[in-house]
């Protein structure tokens, strides 16, 4: 077995959270199977919050106080970790953000937006003010920073690999004006050829296909079990449960069949720019 790899409790909040979690846990003598049990939780679900990569819901944090004695720490607490995690982005995706820096692995199927991790400034400054028009400016630039902030994952010498699939719309029809719409596409293909990662383009004659209903993203990791995201109008959910995570890259594995080619894809994307970049393109 692999020497277990210990939190950094000083990396942030949550990390701190987790770290003394396990500490407590470990001094009670108890398993993360013993922990999770009677709390209607999986023991992923709490590993996670172990490695600071999941927030603790009020409920759990009240279970584990129960079983481990500790006077109403986690729950007093809890309500601090999850506001440190969410660090500029909405509740409902802060674990996936946290969650993506440990991942092995990240598959991405856009249908309506750029993903988060391939979005350039204006990009994610259109999307933010256009999805929340009620924001004050200082929120926006919050949230705008908070995605930039997650490309640092591209930094990394260990980074996840990536396979993301497009559909054709989000190419053709421009969120920006041409010359940034350029630049958008140019920042895709450059992350892709950065990182190996892999581009599909669904091409917009693919009336049906398995993911008809919205975005998804599959995320695994070297030591925990896959997850899948999806999301809709202000709101999102992670699913672990095992047996429909199985169905969903299935599904995915299954859209993947249905677009075009790597090679092909990244080359309409490159062409596609080069279309904006000289006023050729139509929409």
């Amino acid at each position: 077995m692999p020497p277990r790899k210990d939190t950094d409790a000083s990396a942030n909040v949550p990390s701190f959270y987790g770290a003394e979690l396990r500490f407590k846990r470990e001094a009670a003598g108890l398993t993360l199977e013993q922990l999770a049990e009677g709390s209607f939780r999986g023991v992923p679900f709490l590993s996670q919050i172990e490695r600071g990569e999941r927030r603790m819901p009020l409920d759990l944090a009240q279970h584990v106080d129960q079983r481990l004695g500790t006077d109403g720490f986690f729950a007093r607490r809890c309500e601090d970790a999850r506001k440190a995690k969410q660090s500029g982005h909405a509740e409902y995706f802060a674990d996936v953000a946290e969650m993506e820096k440990y991942a092995e692995s990240i598959e991405d199927w856009a249908p309506m937006i750029i993903p988060g991790l391939l979005q350039t400034r204006s990009y994610a400054n259109a999307v933010v003010r256009t999805s929340l028009p009620w924001l004050p400016p200082e929120t926006v630039e919050k949230q705008v920073a908070a995605r930039l902030d997650r490309a640092k994952l591209w930094e990394r010498e260990e980074r996840p690999s990536f396979w993301v699939v497009l559909h054709e719309s989000l190419i053709r029809k421009p969120l920006l004006p041409s010359e940034e719409m350029a630049v958008q596409l140019d920042h895709i293909a450059q992350v892709i050829n950065r990182n190996q990662g892999v581009l599909q383009i669904l091409p917009e004659t693919a009336v049906a296909h398995p993911f008809m209903m919205g975005m998804i993203r599959t995320m695994t990791f070297p030591d925990a079990p896959p997850v899948v995201y999806t999301e809709g109008l202000h709101s999102g959910q992670l699913i672990d449960y095992p047996a429909l995570v199985k169905n969903y890259r299935r599904s995915y594995d299954l859209l993947r069949a249905a677009a075009l080619p790597p090679d092909a894809s990244l080359a309409m994307v490159e062409r596609t720019a080069e279309d904006y970049r000289n006023g050729k393109h139509r929409a």
